[in-house]
C-alpha cells in the first residue's frame, strides 16, 4: 500500500490539502496550545511548555509530501483559509489493508464540525480511493469529545488500554476504536 499520491479533498467546510513548509508556523501555534498536548498525549504534565522550534516544524511539515508510508493532510478551514489542524493515516499494515488514524484540530477549528468533516473526507478517501479495509485510532479517556465524535463517525470501541499515559502524576487510560470499510456508508 503506498501513499505517495497526496490528493487534495475538499468538503463544505474544510479542504484537506498536502503539507507545505509554509504551514509550520500556523502548526507551532496550534502545537503550543497546552490542551492540544494533553488531548494528544504529547505530553506528561500540564506545567511542559516545550515549543517546538519552527526549524524543526519546517523540516516535519516540509517533508510530509515525500512519505509513501502515510499520508498528513493539512486541515484547512474554507471560510478563513487558516489551517486549523492535521489528519494522519499512518502505520501501515499492507497485508491485512489496515492503518492507524489521528487528527488534531487546534482551537480555532473546534465546536463548527470542522473535524468531523476532515475525518469523514478522510475516511472516504482510505475506503473508496486507496482500498484500506480498517481504520484504527487510540483516544485518551480525558478526550469525551473526540470519542464522541468518532464514535458518531461510525468507529466502535474494541478495548481499552489501561494505564497508557501518566498525565499530572494521574493514569489515563486508552480506547481503542476502529471502523471497517464495511461499516462505512460513503
Amino acid at each position: 500500500m503506498d501513499f505517495a499520491l497526496k490528493p487534495t479533498l475538499t468538503g463544505e467546510l474544510v479542504e484537506l490539502r498536502p503539507f507545505t513548509v509554509a504551514d509550520a508556523e500556523a502548526m507551532q501555534r496550534i502545537l503550543a496550545d497546552p490542551e492540544v498536548l494533553r488531548l494528544t498525549g504529547s505530553t506528561h504534565s500540564s506545567a511542559e511548555r516545550d515549543e517546538l522550534p519552527l526549524s524543526e516544524l519546517r523540516d516535519w511539515y516540509g517533508t510530509r509530501s515525500d512519505q509513501t508510508d502515510r499520508l498528513d493532510l493539512a486541515v484547512v478551514d474554507r471560510g478563513s483559509g487558516a489551517v486549523v489542524g492535521e489528519v494522519v493515516l499512518n502505520e501501515v499494515d499492507a497485508g491485512s489493508l489496515g492503518c492507524n488514524f489521528r487528527a488534531l484540530i487546534g482551537t480555532d477549528g473546534r465546536d463548527r464540525g470542522l473535524g468531523s468533516e476532515a475525518i469523514r473526507l478522510l475516511l472516504d478517501h482510505a475506503f473508496g480511493t486507496i482500498g484500506l479495509h480498517r481504520v484504527a485510532l487510540e483516544v485518551y479517556d480525558f478526550n469525551p469529545r473526540a470519542r464522541h465524535v468518532y464514535t458518531r463517525l461510525g468507529f466502535r470501541h474494541e478495548g481499552t488500554l489501561r494505564h497508557a499515559l501518566r498525565f499530572d502524576g494521574e493514569w489515563v487510560d486508552a480506547h481503542v476504536m476502529a471502523v471497517l470499510a464495511d461499516d462505512w456508508p460513503g
